[in-house]
């Protein structure tokens, strides 16, 4: 559902020229320093880049998810990185609190967060709880007007930068799964809470994770989203379909971006006395990315379209972001295998851009946890 298409096209005009003339000239500072430039970081404050998808009453762009896809495809043709700093404050950062937060909870937060002036983070991931998320072992026990946490989260995305974790504990150890999960409003700077060293990744410089450790970390009560124990767990499943479809069409715009510099490469390279461009061989590996990336985006537009209606997307989100990363990580190779010995070369982009894609096929829900969402669906859609 696109509200203003003349609205709609300045923002997606202005984010593109931001990501040609700012974000791609700072990518080889950022693989060297580990760092987004703290200059960049206000220049995306002041575009209201943290606030995308947070409601216009609390100080967002309040962007539909077809309007949010679209933005994802342009801001995605640069380092991932930039869009993982904004990422949690459009996605699972804030969207728990927009969508079951009490009234009092997004007035104090939301504003902040869509400024810029706060930055989420989601913690749910600990050593032994990925994909299976419902056997989390970080404990919440009440004491009085707090609840006393304790635990480790794992691979936490933003954590180092992070100004307030949306934290999943089990409030009920006596209820096994999912529904005796809580989801908590921890601020960063409570006693108890330490934020381990940034993990060293294999790619995506600039995006940092780390440990989130709870030692007797003493939480208000008030600080349960929502204010109500053990649907937590429900909460986070809430805002994934969102958060996959716009992971889908970050992996898209990745895409574009590795096919694009493929494409200038293929044109300018001699072999033979010719540009291998007119090689048949490699005008197959640009055709097969091309019509891959088409139906991505096809596919995903669709989704966002369907979720904009108000109709369940729980099995297109999974097919949308499990078909764009593996395409992604497709294009990745393929554009290697173009550029060929310089492609394994780190002076080129393309070296760093597939080794960044790689984990769009593990977070936000691994492939083979989207084939079992996909697959439950269609049983479940078949007895219905």
């Amino acid at each position: 559902m696109i509200r203003d298409q003349e609205t709609l096209s300045i923002l997606l005009d202005t984010i593109s020229r931001f990501v040609k003339e700012r974000l791609i000239p700072a990518e080889e500072t950022v693989a060297e320093t580990d760092e987004i430039p703290a200059d960049i970081v206000s220049e995306m404050k002041e575009m209201g880049l943290f606030g995308l998808s947070t409601p216009e009453e609390y100080g967002g762009l309040g962007l539909t998810m077809e309007e949010e896809v679209m933005v994802g495809f342009e801001i995605a043709k640069t380092s991932p990185c930039f869009r993982s700093l904004i990422g949690t404050n459009n996605g699972i950062g804030s969207q728990g609190i927009i969508v079951d937060g009490t009234e009092a909870q997004k007035q104090h937060y939301l504003p902040k967060l869509a400024a810029g002036e706060l930055i989420a983070s989601f913690a749910l991931t600990e050593p032994d709880s990925g994909s299976d998320a419902a056997s989390l072992r970080t404990t919440a026990k009440r004491d009085g007007d707090f609840y006393v946490l304790n635990g480790t989260k794992r691979f936490i995305t933003n954590a180092p930068e992070a100004s307030i974790f949306t934290v999943m504990a089990r409030t009920n150890p006596e209820i096994k799964g999912a529904k005796g999960i809580t989801a908590f409003i921890v601020e960063r700077g409570t006693p108890g809470l330490t934020v381990g060293k940034a993990d060293k990744k294999m790619g995506q410089k600039g995006a940092h994770t780390a440990d989130v450790i709870f030692e007797n970390c003493r939480v208000p009560a008030a600080n349960i989203i929502g204010g109500q124990e053990g649907v937590g767990f429900g909460t986070a499943m809430k805002v994934l379909d969102k958060g996959r479809l716009h992971i889908a069409s970050i992996c898209t715009g990745a895409a574009e971006r590795m096919l694009n510099d493929a494409l200038h490469y293929a044109v300018e390279r001699k072999q033979f006395g010719k540009p291998i461009v007119e090689f048949q061989l490699i005008q197959a590996m640009l055709a097969d990315s091309k019509a891959e990336i088409y139906a991505a985006r096809s596919m995903i537009l669709e989704a966002a379209r369907k979720r904009d209606r108000g109709e369940s997307v729980s099995t297109e989100a999974s097919c949308c972001k499990m078909f764009a990363s593996e395409m992604c990580g497709r294009v990745a190779d393929r554009a290697v295998q173009i550029f060929g010995g310089a492609g394994y070369i780190a002076e080129y982009p393309i070296e760093r851009f597939y080794r960044d894609v790689r984990l769009f096929r593990i977070y936000e829900g691994t492939t083979q946890i989207q084939q079992i969402v996909i697959a439950r669906n269609m049983v479940k859609d078949l007895q219905a």
